[in-house]
């Protein structure tokens, strides 16, 4: 854990990509075809640290990694978020509003174009904002928004991506490829190519969070990660109002799969799950 870095540095990207196999893949789970990309957004970046200067929590860390899950309504487990080491979270999952179940603290937020908050009412100094890099598009994106340019088309994106950067250039990092795609093929055991008929699964923002979380912390706790996929009218998420079909419709992920998955690292005690409900 101590000598793993799950960001990529602009001054050993080719190096780091070589050894871990990145240079072998296209996106999303590699950087082939694509260096270019990877080194201009890279380059926008003041670091690529694993925590901020200001970090003093001891370097044995527990960490929860809080899920967008509706399952967290009413919990009230705010407080008990708050007092883990690190707080990961992802998307924009909401924190101003939803404290007494969700907490204060965001210490990682995972991120891709279209699931960042747009609005600076969201901005959160101590937050490290790590880009889940998906397409090459994104990263033209994060470069675009990083110099100042405008997004001029959107048409790359599966929904209007955010037009506005409200990290500063020092809170961001780009993880890394490899984790994904060791969250796919390792942890998810999905094939590496896909019958034509099938379109390609990939592991969703949650799962990958979870296997970053592996990397840099002693213990890793969970919540907010439990669907209920039998009640397709129950809430989707703890804030707004989408509902589990929405998830159900969802074909670039693989629900079934992450839920037996996450039972799993439960059930072996290798994750602690906060919001676990009876059957």
């Amino acid at each position: 854990m101590d000598n793993f870095c799950p960001f990529l540095c602009e001054s050993n990207f080719y190096d780091i990509s070589a050894r871990r196999g990145s240079d072998k893949f296209d996106l999303p789970y590699g950087v082939r075809n694509s260096e270019l990309h990877f080194q201009i957004a890279l380059s926008k970046l003041k670091s690529c640290d694993l925590f901020q200067e200001d970090d003093s929590s001891p370097s044995c860390k527990k960490c929860i990694v809080v899920g967008n899950g509706g399952i967290l309504r009413n919990k009230k487990l705010g407080q008990k978020i708050d007092s883990y080491d690190v707080v990961i979270r992802m998307n924009n999952g909401p924190v101003i509003g939803y404290e007494d179940d969700v907490g204060r603290r965001t210490t990682f937020r995972l991120f891709y174009p279209e699931s960042m908050f747009s609005d600076p009412l969201h901005y959160d100094p101590k937050t490290t904002a790590v880009f889940v890099v998906f397409k090459r598009h994104d990263l033209k994106w994060l470069s675009d928004l990083l110099s100042g340019n405008n997004i001029i088309s959107t048409s790359a994106f599966w929904k209007k991506p955010a037009m506005r950067m409200i990290y500063k250039p020092n809170q961001i990092r780009i993880l890394d490829p490899f984790i994904i795609k060791r969250t796919a093929y390792e942890l998810l055991h999905f094939p590496r190519k896909f019958p034509k008929r099938l379109r390609p699964k990939h592991p969703t923002t949650g799962l990958i969070a979870i296997a970053f979380a592996f990397d840099i912390c002693t213990e890793v706790h969970v919540t907010g990660f439990k669907y209920n996929l039998k009640d397709q009218s129950s809430s989707l998420h703890y804030y707004g109002n989408e509902t589990m079909s929405m998830m159900i419709k969802n074909e670039y992920h693989d629900i079934n799969a992450e839920q037996r998955l996450l039972k799993n690292l439960i059930d072996h005690h290798i994750v602690i799950n906060l919001t676990e409900e009876p059957n």
